[in-house]
Parts: C-alpha cells; structure tokens; sequence
C-alpha cells in the first residue's frame, strides 16, 4: 500500500505500508489476492502496530504476509464505522462491533493483527493487542502496550492512499473489474454527495451498517439537528449506540426538551465562565481538552487546589446552586 501520510514532524502519523511479494506457487488463489501479496506493515506515531514474531523460528518481523485485496475491502466496506463510531463496551454488541473495528474479522485464510480502529468523529484510535492464541498461528503478535491517538483526517487520508495503492496493483485485465472497485466508487460517490454523507455518518454513529436502518426513520432524527445542531445530534446517537439501543430509543430534541422542563434548571450562557481560545481549542481528546480547561479556570480564578463552594462552582456554568 505503500502511504506514507502525513509529515514526519507530525506526531499523528499513520502508515500504512505492503511490500510487493510474489505468492507461492499453488495457483489456487484468485488472481486479485496474487496481485497484491506482499508483507503489511503499519505504524502510528512512530510504533509499530503489526509486529510479529514467529512461533516456530523466533524471528522478530514487522508485520504479516498477507493478501492486500481482502483488506481493502474490509476498509472501504466499512470506512464509514471505522471513520464515525466510537468505541463500544463489551457486550452482547460487541462480536458486531468487532466485525467493522477489529482486522482479525478480515478472514480469507490469513492470519491478521489484532488491530482495532476507531473514531469520535474530531480523532482516532488504533489499539493493538497481543494474539490471543499464539500456538494457533504461525505468527504470535506482539501488540503495543496502550492505544494511538491519530487525527481522523489522517485516519482517512492513509486508508484513502492504501486502497488507491491495491487498486493500483490490479492493472492485468482479469482484475480492473473487482468487487472493490464497484465499492470504491459507490464509497466515493457517498462522500461528495453531502446528504448521502450526512445519513452515513449518522448511521455509523449508530453503530449500523449502511441502510440497516429505514430511510425515514434516519430522516426523522435528523431532522432533530435543527433543534440541537449536528455535533450534539451526533453525540446522542453514540451515546445511544454505546448504550445497545436503536434510533428509536435514542433521546429527540422533544425528550430534551421534557426534561429540561421537568429537572433542569434554568441558566444563562452569558452568566458562565469563559476560557481563552486556546484552552477550549478542539485539538486535544476530550479529557484533555477538560485537564486543560480546568487548569486555566484554576490559574484565573485563584483556587489553587481548594475546594470550591457549589454557589461559586453554579456561577462558573452561569447558574444557581
């Protein structure tokens, strides 16, 4: 696949790389596999994701001999979950999650990395894990102690420039008209048309592949964004995700609005405490951005460590105690 991304100063690199090998002899392989074999191999922020040792020999390598072909067409199949929908507990949910995050699902006979792949929308997080059955396989993976943080537009950007490089690869006349070629188009046909866009991400915030949901049922919660603006729309619909329920227990701007009515209690935004643009800048996760905020609101308000009365802490959201 050979992408190398973004630049080497940046500290949100992914690449996503695939020598060019030639297959053993067998023949029995369809010709799309044979054309795009080669060692994979993938790094995030300088760490190496895929590396392998082998069971029998010991020798330590950088990724896995696998066919390029089938992975491309996990990626595009299911870029827009991989692109959009967060991570979910472990669950009943979880074996389906696994099929659209987790590239041990990839199958076709290889043995894949237990690399996992997954978004809040702003970042994304790659999470590589040991084997879990290492004398089941010729190759024990190693893992990465921890998780990457990329940015999402680097997410996409790799995976763009690795399916463009297996597409690249399938030159010979038996295989410029392949599976992934019709699902690259349609996935690119999807991302510029901005409505087709917009039902996508929201069905992967969901958590749902693409039209498992009715049309009209995805329309009527979008019509919600006018209410509550598409980023909160977005984090209701993975919270409602994260929780195992569908689109139509997920809460509307009608339910919002009932409880707020009943519970809440009433502020003002121009009450509340403001930050400097640099300390609520999106660029950070989110429990940085919060340490962030929280240690300019510390610095400016003088508390220095105290504990803070619920009246000064209501006045700092602009509200009573």
């Amino acid at each position: 696949m050979g992408h190398e991304g973004m630049a080497d100063e940046m500290r949100d690199e992914l690449t996503i790389s695939l020598s060019i090998e030639t297959l053993g002899a067998g023949g029995f392989e369809p010709p799309e596999e044979r054309a795009t074999f080669g060692l994979l191999s993938m790094t995030a922020n300088g760490r190496l994701l895929t590396g392998a040792q082998e069971v029998d020999g010991g020798e330590l390598r950088r990724g896995p001999h696998i066919a390029g072909y089938p992975l491309a067409e996990w990626l595009v199949w299911n870029w827009w979950r991989i692109r959009w929908e967060c991570r979910r507990p472990t669950g009943a949910a979880a074996s389906d999650w696994e099929f659209a995050h987790r590239m041990t699902t990839v199958g076709e006979g290889y043995a894949w990395p237990g690399i996992s792949i997954f978004s809040d929308g702003r970042h994304a997080f790659l999470v590589s894990e040991p084997s879990r059955e290492p004398s089941a396989i010729p190759l024990r993976y190693i893992g990465a102690e921890g998780h990457e943080t990329v940015s999402a537009s680097g997410l996409e950007a790799s995976i763009d420039g690795s399916v463009a490089d297996v597409l690249a690869r399938l030159d010979a006349p038996a295989t410029r008209e392949t599976n992934l070629h019709r699902l690259w188009e349609d996935l690119q046909a999807e991302r510029e048309n901005p409505e087709h866009a917009r039902f996508r991400r929201f069905e992967a915030r969901l958590g749902c592949d693409p039209d498992d949901i009715p049309e009209d049922t995805i329309r009527a919660r979008l019509d919600d964004a006018a209410a509550l603006g598409e980023e909160a729309l977005g984090e209701i619909a993975a919270a409602a995700a994260v929780a195992g329920e569908g689109p139509d227990r997920m809460m509307s701007s009608a339910d919002i609005a009932e409880t707020a009515a009943s519970s809440g209690f009433d502020a003002d935004p121009g009450d509340a405490v403001t930050l400097s643009a640099a300390a609520v800048a999106p660029d950070a996760e989110a429990w940085r951005a919060g340490v962030r905020m929280a240690q300019e609101l510390r610095e400016r308000e003088g508390l220095n460590g105290h504990p803070i009365p619920n009246a000064r802490l209501a006045a700092f959201a602009g509200t009573t105690a």
